[in-house]
């Protein structure tokens, strides 16, 4: 199928897949992006599209599946799998191990799929390091003023954490030069056929 803004053919090539990293900040719309990647990829691409799991040690809250939301482990066997260099990158936040299993994304990307990591800056560049060939996009709100619009339009945090939020926000996006490229989200759809983009010609290029 052909993209309707640039007409390039974007069919599957039966060869490798691809991990797309998508980091930005809180409120800038990545799970919405992500959701019509889910739609747009396998139509435009021809592959199919995949999130990413990551493995805790926090315990399971309401509602959430093994395999579906995380995969939960205990601390010990996480740091056997830290020593078995079992995870693309990993971090502690609230004292809770967090980790992207390796051998699940490896996998998928042999058969030829899309994964999606949402993951912070940090964990993106630690991503980088582990397997250089994955797509790093940033997504950036269409200015601060409309992030800080979205985030109050949550009506579920205080004003100390929409400004901390922010503030957060600021410093992430100094660092979206460093990624492979940086997309607005002024119209979630045309963020995600750019997105789209820039997997087709990644791929082409890992191809060769």
């Amino acid at each position: 199928m052909e993209n309707e803004a640039n007409g390039i053919n974007y069919s599957a090539d039966g060869g490798r897949g691809l991990l797309l990293v998508l980091s930005g900040p809180s409120g800038v719309g990545k799970g919405t992006v992500i959701e019509q990647l889910k739609e747009l990829c396998p139509q435009r691409l021809g592959r199919p599209v995949s999130v990413s799991v990551s493995k805790t040690t926090r315990r399971p809250r309401p509602g959430e599946t093994e395999g579906v939301h995380y995969y939960f482990t205990d601390r010990e066997s996480f740091l056997k799998g830290v020593s078995g260099n079992d995870f693309l990158e990993h971090a502690e936040y609230a004292g809770n191990l967090y980790g992207t299993p390796r051998a699940a994304i490896e996998q998928k990307i042999a058969a030829g799929e899309i994964v999606v990591l949402d993951i912070d800056t940090q964990g993106a560049f630690q991503v980088r390091r582990s397997l250089p060939e994955a797509l790093l996009v940033f997504l950036l709100p269409p200015s601060m003023e409309e992030l800080e619009r979205r985030l109050r339009g949550r009506k579920t945090e205080t004003e100390t954490a929409v400004r901390k939020r922010l503030a957060i926000a600021e410093g992430e996006c100094r660092l979206a030069p460093q990624f492979d490229a940086a997309v607005y989200n002024v119209d979630v759809r045309s963020a995600a056929m750019e997105i789209c983009g820039l997997i087709a010609d990644r791929l082409k290029t890992i191809s060769r």
